[in-house]
């Protein structure tokens, strides 16, 4: 493939070829279908977003789900896309999806490669916050995912993905 960004019909196809069991899928699509309603709120409100790599980031986000369901599918998933010559910013998107981004210490502690593993562009954040969004493919409230991350006794993600919110949030001019 090359640094070409692939079509839905082919990030789709890439989840099946890399055997994404099909409920990581349906999550993909659902984290998808918010994303891109958030990219158009958003777009509205004057702000330039690229609408496709959101769209190709999101579905292509939980591509490390198809060796490992722990935070390593994040690194995973961003190996896996790297070897199949997708593009940076979709191998970024996948990269720093997770917890509303991985700090260097964390990353550190989990035994990742030295890299960035938080969201910095526009489209990175929207994947983010629309990941923490869906749960059961549906949209939730993001109280619900802070609450289990302070539950799970991970109070420093929690309080990122609250940041995460406020900052989409106060970008949009309302809450969602």
């Amino acid at each position: 493939m090359s640094k070409r960004l692939p079509n839905r019909e082919q990030a789709i196809q890439l989840l099946k070829e890399n055997n994404t069991p099909p409920q990581v899928i349906s999550h993909c699509l659902a984290v998808t279908k918010f994303a891109l309603q958030l990219t158009e709120k958003l777009r509205q409100k004057v702000l330039e977003i690229d609408s496709e790599l959101v769209e190709i980031g999101a579905l292509l986000h939980d591509l490390g789900r198809s060796k490992t369901h722990t935070v390593d599918h994040a690194v995973v998933g961003g190996q896996i896309a790297e070897s199949l010559g997708l593009p940076e910013s979709v191998v970024n998107i996948i990269k720093r999806h997770v917890g509303a981004g991985i700090t260097a210490t964390e990353a550190q502690e989990f035994g990742w490669p030295k890299d960035t593993y938080m969201p910095q562009s526009i489209e990175e954040k929207i994947v983010c916050y629309a990941d923490k969004r869906i749960d059961r493919g549906k949209v939730a409230l993001i109280e619900n995912e802070i609450r289990r991350l302070q539950n799970d006794r991970k109070s420093e993600a929690a309080e990122r993905v609250r940041k995460l919110h406020e900052e989409i949030t106060s970008l949009l001019g309302k809450e969602l």
